[in-house]
């Protein structure tokens, strides 16, 4: 229950209405608002929280008051009163809608200092509250009224007591708390915001930066404290920017040593924005919250993100579902995508396997625990030629339940052993995978004189009228990903579902390429997507979803091989984004049925 419902619950006040006409009264000051606007219904849930956690009597808070002789006119959302005629102000608070940019946070700080420091509505305390972001400030004693870092506290006094030194404590009624996917995508929108507002930083570096956060938030999280120990990762009471941001420093010092794999650079944000960040994610726990929750929100927000300038980084979740299903990973599979940009298909390949954990296990017992939190650790693999890129992936496991220690930021292209030198992990194996799930990269080029390891494909070379085998001076990378899956699966059992141009499937200048995976792969269904399947993430290239399976070392194609052909015009979403129809499920159950009759095609 809500301190709001609580307070509604024991008559602090009501609300009636509907829709955009829904009102609150708060009974005890015979105040009453539109309850619609989202502003609104920030200070009335902060207003039932100073009632049921801060301890202050209902008849003792003011709201909407009007500060005397202030010019322009303007009123106070909150104002906690030290006397029952509501004279002496304690504290005076200012509400703002969730959200807001941090420059209306900034004159939001302002207006509530001005306020709360007019000479006639003298208090001892100043807040802002914006949802979870927060700031309190302390004119109690040495601070004039325009210091607006030294005298920051943690947070508001208790039933007029002072301000504690730190306000998250373990096991107490203050502990970080789980949190809903809606304040979970504000919360990542918000510190992205911060970061990325007035160009400090490239859209990926920014997101590269409050990966690194995360990082160092859920380190601290998991941190053994008993009960009533203060977290680290929080603002404290007159506390410079420049301290707290040492504090946050040594703990990703600390957990890089631990785990060199994740993150390899320092952080690179300054004193002042640190703190900010900190204030928009102190509140959140997110270890607890709910992997699934913290899933859908990572995903919806980079859905958003990872459109336009960097959409070769995402693929639409309608297309990585659809492949995820029929493909149906299992818990003793090793998959791997060796374009994995955000992890889209290892996640969905973890949720398929978290799925098949409750068809064998209680959800309460370890073994159902176990049976996905092995998958995602030791049997999901990832690589990504885009180092900020693959951050973020490792943190998007590293949210799921884990698995980021096997995504690793390398050109999948290059020499194996040169990989598995470089970054110290053996489970990159030729012949060794069971499922790959991948989008590589289109119409880039691979030129020779810049990649030497070109001549070291099959499709990296061309047959002279004599038969002789000559280095080409250029090739696609998606031509090349495709003997590279072949080189990672396991044969005769490794199945793949890639996403190809249809330039491969169609253009008769590229019948070797087709020659070449008819030769090394069982060919098991075409999918064509609509032209607009990737429109609305900045690409525009007619592609096809591709399955597979790795023939055996002595098997040859045969004339009767059957082909599963779709070619669905609604996928879910269309060119601008919005959600339509989705037929790709119904494709998945038509491929069921032709996989059970023509079984005896099948290895």
């Amino acid at each position: 229950m809500t301190f709001l419902e609580q307070a509604i619950e024991k008559g602090y006040a009501t609300i009636s209405g509907e829709g955009t006409k829904q009102r609150i009264t708060y009974v005890a000051v015979n105040h009453s608002e539109r309850f619609s606007d989202p502003e609104e219904q920030v200070r009335a849930e902060y207003w039932a929280e100073l009632i049921f956690r801060y301890g202050y009597e209902p008849a003792r808070i003011g709201v909407e008051v009007t500060v005397p002789d202030r010019t322009p006119k303007d009123a106070a959302d909150l104002v906690i009163f030290r006397d029952d005629a509501r004279t002496r102000p304690f504290a005076v608070i200012e509400c703002k809608r969730d959200g807001i940019t941090d420059a209306e946070f900034t004159q939001a700080v302002e207006q509530a200092c001005g306020n709360g420091t007019w000479a006639k509505l003298r208090a001892l305390y100043v807040g802002v509250v914006a949802g979870q972001t927060r700031r309190f400030l302390d004119f109690s004693e040495k601070y004039g009224v325009l210091e607006r870092e030294a005298n920051i506290i943690a947070d508001l006094p208790q039933q007029y007591g002072k301000p504690e030194e730190w306000r998250f404590k373990k096991g107490t009624q203050d502990d970080i708390q789980p949190v809903s996917k809606e304040t979970l995508i504000a919360t990542i929108r918000k510190c992205h915001q911060t970061l990325w507002g007035g160009g400090r930083l490239s859209p990926p570096m920014a997101f590269g930066e409050l990966c690194k956060l995360l990082f160092v938030k859920i380190q601290d999280e998991k941190t053994s404290r008993k009960n009533g120990q203060h977290y680290e990762f929080q603002i404290k009471t007159h506390e410079p920017s420049r301290k707290l941001a040492e504090r946050i420093k040594a703990i990703y010092d600390t957990a890089k040593q631990r785990d060199p794999q994740v993150f390899t650079d320092t952080i690179r944000i300054d004193d002042a924005t640190l703190r900010t960040l900190a204030s928009h994610m102190e509140a959140v726990n997110f270890s607890k919250t709910d992997p699934d929750t913290k899933g859908v929100a990572f995903e919806q927000f980079m859905d958003g993100f990872f459109k336009g300038d960097f959409g070769q980084y995402f693929t639409p979740r309608e297309i990585i579902a659809f492949a995820v299903e029929m493909m149906r990973p299992k818990a003793d599979d090793l998959v791997l995508d060796p374009a994995c940009g955000s992890g889209g298909f290892l996640l969905y390949a973890l949720d398929q396997v978290r799925r098949e954990a409750v068809d064998y296990h209680d959800p309460k017992n370890i073994e159902h625990y176990n049976h996905w939190h092995d998958f995602a650790e030791k049997r999901l693999f990832g690589i990504e030629i885009n180092d900020e890129i693959a951050r973020v992936a490792k943190m998007n496991m590293i949210l799921h339940g884990d698995g980021h220690s096997n995504i690793v930021g390398e050109d999948a292209l290059g020499r194996l052993d040169a990989i598995r030198q470089r970054t110290g992990n053996n489970g990159f194996k030729k012949a060794a995978f069971d499922l790959i799930l991948t989008n590589p990269p289109f119409g880039s080029q691979i030129s020779l004189t810049e990649r030497p390891y070109l001549s070291d494909f099959d499709l990296g070379n061309q047959e002279d009228a004599k038969g002789k085998k000559k280095p080409r001076k250029n090739q696609k990378t998606e031509i090349l990903f495709i003997e590279r899956i072949w080189q990672f699966l396991k044969p005769g059992t490794g199945h793949a579902a890639v996403v190809l141009p249809d330039g491969i499937l169609t253009n008769s200048s590229l019948q070797y390429v087709r020659d070449f995976l008819l030769e090394r792969f069982r060919l098991l269904a075409v999918v064509s997507l609509p032209q607009t399947a990737f429109s609305h993430f900045g690409a525009g290239v007619k592609a096809s979803l591709v399955f597979l399976r790795r023939r055996a070392e002595n098997e040859k194609p045969k004339d009767d091989e059957a082909i599963f052909m779709a070619a669905p015009e609604k996928i879910g979403y269309d060119a601008t984004g919005r959600k339509c129809e989705n037929q790709l499920p119904e494709v998945a159950e038509q491929y069921r049925v032709f996989e059970k009759d023509a079984q005896h095609f099948f290895v």
